[in-house]
């Protein structure tokens, strides 16, 4: 029974009523979920480094308490005060995007990450959600006013992360902030002939990027010809999941997360996969759908083209996150350094995702000028 008289005029007893609150239970099923992949998958990381065995756990816990609580606060704002926070953290992202490639330490090759003593944060993460949704104002705008320069500001923006990504560089990232933003252009009304152009420009884009940086070379290589390199914890993904089967050998009975050195970030399905099974892979992989598919289907009945255009952006990143996760995992796609949203452990990433879900929760509230109601 609810706690809240459907005549609280209160903040929160008007949030609660209008919330989608299935979405909302779907996206608190995922983080139980991540905390107890990470607390199975973890501890083998932690001994392998010389850390205390609950050194990864302590900290996604303390990751959790700031990000559910810009999750909450998020989704108690109006589609006005998102415009304002994303406009603002947008460029805010950028500026920190850019501080990397100055002051980030080089690692692999890359400057993807600042340093600030006890915290270190990955800006990619926080461009995706803001810019999409800052975009979709963009756009909105334009259909409103046509004379409004929004497709060409938001593509300007959109060039810029462009060529902050590649100098890092980060082709993943790179990859998805395009086929988000591309979705974003469908819904708009982008016409059809520019779609074609964009996909083409997309396919050289990859062809550049395959000859240009050799890494992006030799993940494409060993995804289409697995003998000519090095395809470790690929291989051991696979084998994860053949060993667990359809019910998994049990909780705590894995033994990949001994030996694969991302079994708590970027391949902790296939710790679920061997240690759960199958069985639970697949609800893992249902409640991804749920939270897309549901909050599609709501954003798609509003009227406000704001609401329409940031909402689809910043649940296909959602979904799109997850899919290259898990075809990584599957060894269905490239191997790339990408999270499972929610699930991995990470700071940046459940923070991002976290402001994601938070304005994704805020746009898909019921109001009175759409229709329908928060929790039905």
């Amino acid at each position: 029974m609810s706690s809240f008289a459907r005549t609280d005029n209160s903040l929160v007893g008007r949030w609660w009523w209008t919330v989608d609150r299935w979405t909302l239970g779907a996206i608190g099923l995922l983080v139980l979920c991540g905390l107890i992949l990470v607390l199975a998958a973890s501890p083998s990381v932690a001994e392998r480094i010389g850390v205390e065995p609950f050194h990864f756990v302590r900290r996604q816990i303390a990751f959790l308490v700031p990000a559910i609580a810009a999750m909450f606060a998020l989704s108690l704002m109006p589609p006005e005060a998102i415009k304002r926070v994303a406009v603002l953290g947008f460029l805010g992202a950028v500026a920190l995007l850019a501080a990397t490639l100055v002051v980030g330490p080089e690692i692999n090759g890359s400057r993807r990450w600042l340093d600030f003593g006890v915290l270190s944060l990955q800006p990619s993460e926080f461009v995706k959600p803001t810019f999409i949704v800052a975009s979709g104002w963009l756009l909105a705008e334009r259909q409103r006013e046509p004379n409004f320069p929004g497709r060409l500001l938001s593509t300007v923006a959109y060039g810029m992360i462009l060529v902050l990504l590649m100098l890092q560089p980060d082709f993943g990232q790179t990859v998805l902030v395009t086929l988000m933003w591309g979705a974003q252009l469908f819904v708009a009304g982008l016409p059809m002939l520019v779609v074609i152009v964009l996909g083409a420009m997309g396919l050289v884009g990859v062809v550049g990027a395959y000859h240009l940086f050799p890494h992006v070379a030799s993940r494409i290589d060993r995804f289409l010809n697995p003998g000519v390199g090095d395809n470790y914890q690929t291989d051991k993904a696979i084998d994860a999941f053949m060993s667990g089967g359809l019910w998994g050998r049990g909780p705590g009975e894995g033994t990949v997360k001994r030996i694969l050195p991302d079994a708590h970030t970027d391949y902790i399905l296939a710790v679920a996969g061997e240690e759960l099974g199958t069985v639970a892979c697949l609800v893992v992989v249902g409640l991804f759908a749920f939270v897309v598919l549901r909050t599609l289907a709501r954003l798609l009945q509003d009227s406000d083209l704001f609401v329409v255009y940031a909402g689809v952006g910043l649940v296909v990143q959602f979904g799109l996150q997850a899919v290259i996760n898990i075809g990584v995992n599957l060894h269905l796609l490239p191997s790339k350094g990408m999270t499972l949203p929610l699930i991995s452990y990470g700071g940046s990433s459940m923070l991002a995702i976290a402001i994601a879900m938070g304005m994704l929760l805020a746009l898909s509230r019921g109001r009175a000028s759409n229709g329908f109601g928060g929790g039905r």
